[in-house]
């Protein structure tokens, strides 16, 4: 299969593309290097990805490359942890509202006049910023109120893209939902606003790789946003490739949509103290709570039924050995002064 992937030079891509060429597909990858510059993946060289320098908003060239393409999964948007989307609210909503009708309006035209068969979209688990409903099945962001985030708001309005697509156009689709991804690969973003956290100034905004990084510099008490008793799935980058490739791969995901999650919750205060221990070893843990952000939302509990028994799909490396994998890149990156 051909696969034009966006946003193919970001965090999740480098686990996706990488996937993707293992199971013998062929992938047209497309960035802008909005977010990190350039960057060098182990599949620069693969003679099966073929990778283009340009902007998803330009249609006209998305058009050329989506042109004999089996399928497209939509990864490209500005995107970040809870510092970044309460720092750039508008910016958000606007930006990957274009880069989301320019994508759409390419595979559209390439499913009339083409081959193109389906175009897969991530969303968020922010799409269910406002439920009640623990666990959280899929359908329940057609129930609850909607997100009051301008991020979980534009996650929201990616799944109406699919589904207007379809009952209008007859583009089929698949709707994508990962839950807190973590792995390597996360880097200082360009326009990242840096902020201090205690006495150390952070410039990536997602949890697992701040905590590393304050306990690497010696912070003690350690800050943590909040309580700490904040409800997470912490999903490892190589299972949410694994799962996103079932979505692409099985004709049972046609105009369906999938939590991507492991079935596991962790709260802010045990990942610290885990990922506090594997540094620090027996170092009394010691911590203080800083100021929560207006969006930290307090609870994301996932149901994983319907991606196991529709796709066979389980994310099933631990938060332990997730971590094992992360805490020595995130201190490679820090000496290297890429972080």
């Amino acid at each position: 299969m051909k696969i034009l992937v966006t946003g193919s030079a970001g965090f999740i891509a480098g686990y996706l593309v990488e996937e993707l060429l293992k199971a013998g597909h062929t992938v047209i990858g497309i960035d802008n290097y909005s977010k990190y510059g350039p960057v060098e993946k182990s599949y620069d060289k693969n003679p099966n990805y073929h990778f283009t320098e340009g902007d998803v908003k330009d249609t006209e060239l998305m058009k050329e490359l989506i042109e004999d393409c089996d399928q497209v999964i939509a990864i490209a948007a500005m995107i970040g942890g809870i510092t970044y989307f309460h720092t750039y609210a508008y910016d958000l909503l606007a930006e990957n509202e274009r880069i989301m009708a320019s994508t759409f309006d390419a595979a559209i035209w390439a499913h009339e006049h083409n081959h193109l068969q389906k175009i897969d979209v991530l969303s968020s688990s922010m799409v269910y910023e406002s439920t009640t409903q623990y666990p959280t099945r899929e359908g329940e962001q057609l129930k609850c109120a909607p997100p009051l985030s301008t991020y979980g708001f534009q996650k929201l309005a990616v799944e109406y893209f699919a589904k207007g697509a379809w009952e209008q156009y007859k583009l089929p689709y698949t709707i994508i939902r990962p839950f807190n991804c973590v792995g390597t690969g996360e880097q200082r973003a360009k326009n990242e606003k840096e902020i201090m956290s205690g006495n150390v100034k952070l410039a990536m905004s997602h949890v697992v790789p701040d905590i590393i990084q304050k306990v690497y510099k010696g912070q003690d008490p350690l800050h943590i946003l909040g309580d700490g008793n904040q409800i997470r799935h912490y999903t490892y980058g190589g299972d949410l490739a694994r799962g996103i490739r079932l979505c692409v791969e099985s004709e049972k995901a046609t105009n369906e949509d999938f939590n991507l999650s492991t079935p596991v919750s962790t709260t802010v205060l045990e990942l610290s103290k885990m990922i506090w221990e594997k540094i620090n070893g027996e170092k009394e843990f010691r911590y203080v709570s800083d100021k929560p952000f207006e969006y930290d939302v307090q609870k994301r509990v996932p149901s994983v039924e319907k991606a196991k028994e529709v796709l066979g799909f389980e994310a099933n490396t631990s938060l332990s050995d997730t971590l094992d994998i992360v805490i020595p890149w995130v201190k490679k990156q820090m000496d290297l002064g890429n972080i």
